[in-house]
């Protein structure tokens, strides 16, 4: 099942960027957390308001961020589609 319903963006929260729940904890702090080594039981030790689905919500969610379609386009095709450059 989906976690990403945990996931919150508000203007007035962290900038607008991802949260988790709103309890300002950014995405960006748990992927920065786990990529530098710590735990999901390390994470929830040091935020005892963190949930064990929050951190696989900012998993999902960057999972999705990073799925999209990448386009390369060379300069000689981008002039002949646009007719400009």
């Amino acid at each position: 099942m989906s976690e990403l319903h945990r996931i919150t963006v508000k203007p007035e929260v962290c900038g607008g960027r991802p949260t988790v729940r709103g309890v300002r904890v950014r995405v960006k702090d748990i992927l920065d957390l786990l990529a530098a080594g710590a735990s999901r039981q390390e994470i929830l030790e040091d935020y005892p308001y963190l949930e064990e689905g929050d951190i696989t919500a900012a998993l999902e969610f960057a999972a999705r961020q990073s799925d999209h379609p990448i386009l390369h386009v060379s300069a000689a095709e981008h002039h002949s589609v646009s007719g400009v450059w």
